[in-house]
C-alpha cells in the first residue's frame, strides 16, 4: 500500500480513479476503510443531488450509492496496484430493504462485505447507515466488464 494513504480518504482525485461515474453521478465521497473482504464508504447528501425529492435522497440515489460503493472497493483496489480501474455493471439486488431516505447534508455510511468474489463476479452484502440507524441493506451481484 501507498505510504502517503492514509484514511479516511476523502481526496475526490483519488475516488475519481477508482470509479467510472463522474458528476452529477457521483454517490461516494469518502473511503473510510478498506481491506480485500470489504470497505466502509460515505456519501453526504448535497441540496443538488439528482435524486433528491423534498430535500430527501429517493431509493435509486440510496442504490447508487451502494453500488457505487462496491465499485469504489474493486477500484480502489486497482489504484493501490497503479492500474486503471475497470467499468462494472450491477448483475443482479437480492433482498434489497430500504427502511427510510436521508435528508439533504446527511452522510451515509455503507459498509460493504464481499461474500464472494469469482473470475470478476462480485456479491457483496451491504448494509448503510446514517449514524448509527440502519437506512438500507441488501446483497448486489457485480459484473466487471471485459
Amino acid at each position: 500500500m501507498d505510504q502517503q494513504l492514509e484514511f479516511p480518504i476523502n481526496d475526490q482525485r483519488i475516488i475519481y480513479q477508482c470509479i467510472p461515474q463522474r458528476p452529477p453521478m457521483v454517490m461516494v465521497d469518502g473511503l473510510l476503510e478498506y481491506h480485500v473482504e470489504g470497505i466502509v464508504a460515505t456519501f453526504t447528501v448535497n441540496p443538488d443531488n439528482i435524486f433528491l425529492k423534498n430535500e430527501y435522497l429517493q431509493e435509486t440515489g440510496i442504490i447508487e450509492h451502494m453500488a457505487q460503493s462496491v465499485a469504489l472497493h474493486t477500484g480502489f483496489g486497482y489504484y493501490l496496484r497503479r492500474e486503471q480501474a475497470p467499468i462494472g455493471y450491477i448483475g443482479s439486488i437480492s433482498n434489497l430493504e430500504i427502511y427510510q431516505c436521508p435528508k439533504v447534508h446527511q452522510q451515509i455510511k455503507s459498509e460493504v462485505t464481499i461474500l464472494q468474489e469469482f473470475s470478476g463476479v462480485t456479491l457483496v452484502e451491504i448494509t448503510s447507515k446514517v449514524e448509527q440507524t440502519i437506512i438500507a441493506t441488501g446483497q448486489m451481484k457485480t459484473v466487471v466488464a471485459k
